[in-house]
């Protein structure tokens, strides 16, 4: 399965993407909200879950929420929220499956990856 990191700070793509890799996720990554948006849109094979970044130059989470739920192909992807700034209010204004907090903790992040998708 396949999750796609959306998030400016290459550090913590960096740091998602090994920990999810090591536990057999395939992963895709993009450091705004419109290059995951052309990414999500030109792919036939859709990601199993988004985890999503607020804070983005060029289009930054909240635009990418409003893109995504008006696009029907895209809609239905869970996302979730992973931000230093209130993420649990957040997520539920942006109606995303949830929220991880940054610093990031492991274990968090892979719980709340397993109730989206399951290794491939």
């Amino acid at each position: 399965m396949t999750v796609l990191l959306v998030d400016d700070d290459f550090a913590v793509l960096d740091a998602m993407s090994d920990l999810l890799r090591d536990e057999g996720y395939t992963v895709g990554v993009a450091q705004s909200g419109r290059e995951a948006l052309e990414q999500l849109r030109r792919t036939e094979d859709l990601p199993s879950l988004i985890l999503l970044d607020l804070m983005m130059p060029d289009m930054n989470g909240w635009e990418f929420r409003e893109q995504q739920t008006r696009d029907p192909r895209i809609a239905g992807i869970p996302t979730v929220i992973v931000s230093a700034n209130n993420p649990e209010e957040t997520s539920r204004e942006l109606g995303a499956e949830g929220f991880v907090r940054k610093p990031l903790d492991a274990a968090h992040l892979l719980e709340v990856v397993r109730v989206h998708c399951r290794p491939s």
